[in-house]
């Protein structure tokens, strides 16, 4: 089944499919500051004298929410840039 790939272009293949997968982690960021958004305006416009507050918690729980994002975005340069798979197994 793999006959005619070489080693190298089944690790490259691997890589890529990883950073895509590594990508897939901004799904969850994206979602997760999006509610804290629209929580924040919620609670914004039932206590408007609270805002200060309401705002600097949601800023940090957004955040702590793009972390997770980052972190799959550094993955996923570090798979198709660095070659850490190739360098390691071949040698190159």
């Amino acid at each position: 089944m793999l006959e005619g790939i070489t080693s190298e272009a089944f690790i490259l293949g691997c890589s890529a499919i990883g950073a895509g997968l590594a990508m897939i982690a901004g799904i969850g960021a994206g979602i997760g500051q999006g509610n804290a958004a629209g929580k924040g305006a919620e609670a914004v416009g039932r206590q408007p004298e609270a805002q200060d507050d309401i705002i600097r918690t949601m800023l940090l729980g957004q955040a702590v929410a793009e972390t997770t994002g980052i972190y799959g975005l550094v993955i996923a340069i570090i798979l198709l840039f660095v070659r850490p798979l190739l360098t390691a197994y071949l040698g190159l």
